[in-house]
């Protein structure tokens, strides 16, 4: 059977009619349509087709102090659900690698040897076995860094998440962070606030706007409580997740985030992620012609790591699900693999350095103990290797916190190599360690006002705000020019749903074509008359009118074409005369935003909706968008 390739952008000509399809498109299933007749036995033509919309379910909106309100329990269970998380990594943390029974760990110190010895490989091996039967038996979603379900809940599923995807992504995120496999703890915790707060919505039926505000909220309010950034989780939810900034959104989200930074400092405490050291000396003055330079070269150096990051996390997110064996298999040989970089790395310099959040070789970065550039720039590349093959072999973690030491890395290496060719450039490790950290989370996640504001806010060093502005924007230029998605937007892109780019516009964006096609329209064969197309009925000219020949379609008419009085002037003219020459053609879920980027390619007046992923064919089709419909929707989205 023939099929769109995948991963591609080109035209597709369908009997005249132009269409634009962008990647491959996932499986679904509706009804049978196939058996469908397109016409009767008197007339060439079906004149109405399809049936009324299905009645959605009752849904509540609530007014915008309420829904504050509840953006402030949403806060309230995250920061507790970031406390939580915290408290089972330091448990698996201390059982896997020290063999004791304890809550309490302190993940900016890096770990000694294990009293385990080399048999501490299998600590990977065995987290990442439990965290496998979790994800697969309990929450799918659980697996990975998180943040692209997230997206893909916003955008594709209306805002919902089931709330067992807290309890399964805690579980098994502080599983493979415990067990030392090298990712994060802030996708999870994410992810685990934006499933409390789609769950919370969802059980006193919100609205879907209202229900993806709380998410975001949720989301936002997991950052911050992990990382101690109120700010920095406010700009995630707004910059990565919400479709509308206003302050029907706005407002909730800084409430949510302001409840869970509280509870964090309650009961984790108020210091910031990282204590840096006083390098405002060499900074509080104006920057330098050759530190300007040194910080535009960094940032250049972290674009093109961020793009070779996108793109080996892809390598290996498709790769070993195409290893012999099964997932648990699969996960074995990742794991190993982790495995035994912890072992060498201990071995070599007493460290294992690349298990967990990495947060230990962040602050020695910071502390200015790291002082080999070969051993910085060896735990960079080992860094990297050992974060996606840990994601592609089916560990539950996030990105952030391997983007920050693999930033952290890079620019203390950096600050080396340049300190010995320059060495009055006024260059530190500390101050390129945390220009870099800031790049690599910018430029790899896409939030280039999140990674400026938050680490400003983990380091609380505004003397490096420069710098740390002109490394992130010199990072994310690159790398949107190397690849246009992001770490967490190419994920979803592989599986046929695109993100806008530009979501400040409003909520309507996150609707699909099924959501607002009409489903009556009029089908007409090749060589049907404008009088017979045309009944007495359609004096409004309000449908549009699809020609096809032999079940192919050959292309719309749109609505109020003026084809009714033409009907009567000249009943016997043929409805193919009045075909637009460069119709569009988009799936049932399609994102409005794409078809609204369609129409205006190609200046249509309409749009046909069909459902499947092989060529459409007229017994395919389930609706059409007019721009009244469109209209309906946006004016709908507006609250009185």
């Amino acid at each position: 059977m023939w099929q769109f390739p995948k991963q591609q952008n080109f035209p597709l000509i369908l009997r005249g009619l132009h269409v634009d399809w962008f990647g491959h498109f996932p499986d679904s299933t509706v009804p049978d349509m196939s058996s469908a007749p397109l016409s009767s036995s008197k007339f060439p033509i079906r004149p109405v087709v399809g049936s009324p919309a299905p009645v959605p379910d009752r849904e509540r909106r609530v007014n915008l102090l309420v829904l504050c309100g509840l953006a402030l329990i949403v806060g309230v269970m995250t920061g507790c659900g970031a406390v939580a998380l915290r408290t089972l990594i330091g448990l698996f943390h201390n059982a896997f690698y020290n063999g004791t029974f304890s809550i309490w760990y302190d993940a900016n110190v890096s770990d000694g040897p294990s009293r385990f010895g080399d048999w501490v490989f299998l600590s990977p091996v065995i987290g990442g076995l439990v965290v496998v039967f979790l994800v697969q038996r309990f929450a799918p979603e659980a697996k990975g860094h998180g943040v692209p379900e997230v997206m893909d809940a916003v955008f594709y599923k209306r805002g919902n998440i089931r709330g067992q995807v807290a309890i399964i992504k805690s579980l098994a995120s502080a599983l493979s962070i415990g067990g030392g496999a090298a990712v994060g703890r802030e996708g999870p915790i994410i992810q685990i606030g934006a499933a409390l707060g789609s769950a919370f919505s969802q059980a006193i039926k919100l609205s879907t706007w209202q229900k993806i505000t709380l998410l975001s909220a949720g989301a936002g309010a997991g950052i911050a409580a992990t990382f101690n950034t109120p700010l920095g989780g406010v700009l995630f939810a707004l910059e990565i997740l919400l479709p509308e900034v206003s302050n029907r959104t706005f407002l909730p989200v800084v409430i949510a985030t302001g409840a869970a930074t509280t509870i964090g400092r309650i009961l984790i405490g108020p210091d910031p992620a990282f204590v840096v050291p006083d390098i405002q000396m060499s900074l509080a003055q104006a920057l330098g012609l050759q530190e300007a330079i040194a910080f535009v070269v960094l940032g250049a150096l972290c674009g093109v790591a961020s793009w070779a990051f996108i793109r080996l996390l892809v390598v290996m997110e498709d790769g070993f699900p195409k290893l012999p064996g099964n997932a648990y298999t699969q996960n074995i040989i990742g794991m190993a693999a982790v495995g035994l970089m912890m072992v060498a790395l201990t071995h070599a310099f007493g460290h294992p350095y690349v298990d967990g959040v990495g947060y230990g070789v962040i602050q020695s970065t910071l502390d200015n103990k790291m002082t080999y550039a070969g051993l910085l720039a060896s735990l960079f590349v080992l860094k990297m290797l050992a974060t996606t093959i840990s994601l592609g072999c089916g560990a539950s973690g996030g990105i952030f916190s391997p983007s920050l030491y693999l930033g952290a890395t890079l620019g203390g290496a950096f600050a080396l190599v340049v300190s010995m060719v320059f060495p009055h450039a006024g260059l530190t490790v500390p101050s390129a360690a945390i220009v870099g950290m800031a790049a690599m989370v910018g430029a790899g996640t896409g939030g280039v006002m999140t990674a400026i504001v938050m680490v400003f806010e983990m380091t609380r060093d505004y003397a490096i705000i420069v710098p740390v502005i002109v490394g992130v924007a010199v990072a994310a230029g690159i790398r949107r020019t190397l690849i246009g998605e992001t770490i967490y937007t190419i994920k979803l892109r592989h599986r046929g749903h695109r993100i806008p780019k530009e979501r400040h516009i409003n909520l309507y964006l996150v609707k699909q074509a099924q959501d607002i096609m009409e489903r009556r329209f009029i089908l007409a064969k090749v060589g049907t008359t404008l009088k017979e197309a045309i009944g007495a009925e359609d004096t409004d000219d309000l449908r549009a009118i699809i020609v096809e020949r032999e079940g192919r379609i050959v292309g719309l008419i749109p609505p109020r074409s003026g084809l009714w009085l033409e009907s009567q002037r000249n009943p016997n003219l043929l409805v193919e005369r009045f075909v637009e020459s460069r119709a569009v053609i988009c799936r049932d879920i399609d994102l409005l935003s794409l078809v609204l980027a369609r129409l205006k390619r190609h200046r249509s007046g309409a749009a046909i909706v069909f459902h499947g992923v092989d060529r459409p064919r007229v017994r395919d089709i389930v609706g059409v968008i007019t721009k009244r419909a469109i209209a309906d929707t946006v004016i709908d989205s507006y609250d009185d």
